[in-house]
């Protein structure tokens, strides 16, 4: 899926050459995070000489991601006396190594954040619906909690069995409680008796 993307020159021609190189950079950025919403490149003349003429480049990169917005921006290197870099396609490349790194950071943080605790409760699946992305789980109290395909960590919906032993956080959902991570801790209830999957 390609981001949408918007670019900006400011004081700077806009070159084919300087505008494909940002869209080969944004094109890599779902690597680092997939649900990216929109990307915002700033291209400008940070500084000039006597002639007008400029003698260096800024970059700024925004993404929008779910619930925020990501920032970066050129830096100058360490043991550099220039605050500004002399060359716009590396002023480009270094913008978007930071927002890699970034984007990096900002994904682990999530997973950290999702990812359930040990002592989380335990609980056997028993229903999933593959075509429309949903199932439920059935915990040892008995109460049934609905789960969609997203909570479940790894990527891990389309392995899912009714009778699987999973970790799940749980939440209030609009309708409900529901389950806002699920992780799979085994295969079919080994671990938890007296739970059984409805048919």
């Amino acid at each position: 899926m390609r981001v949408p993307l918007e670019i900006a020159f400011k004081q700077v021609e806009a070159t084919a050459s300087l505008e494909r190189l940002v869209r080969e950079r944004v094109d890599r950025l779902p690597r680092y995070f997939q649900r990216i919403i929109a990307c915002r490149v700033a291209v400008e003349a940070a500084s000039r000489n006597n002639q007008h003429e400029v003698t260096g480049y800024r970059v700024r990169v925004e993404v929008s991601v779910p619930g925020t917005e990501l920032v970066a921006t050129t830096t100058p290197r360490v043991g550099t006396a220039r605050a500004v870099v002399q060359d716009p396609y590396q002023a480009v490349r270094d913008a978007f190594v930071a927002m890699e790194r970034r984007l990096k950071s900002y994904a682990g943080r999530l997973r950290a954040e999702r990812k359930p605790r040990a002592n989380a409760p335990h609980a056997v699946i028993t229903q999933i619906n593959t075509e429309e992305g949903f199932g439920f789980l059935r915990t040892i109290g008995g109460r049934e909690i609905y789960f969609h395909k997203n909570a479940v960590l790894n990527g891990g919906f389309a392995r899912l069995e009714p009778g699987d032993e999973v970790r799940f956080s749980e939440v209030d959902g609009e309708e409900g409680p529901q389950a806002s991570t699920v992780e799979v801790i085994g295969r079919h209830g080994r671990h938890i008796m007296g739970i059984v999957p409805r048919a």
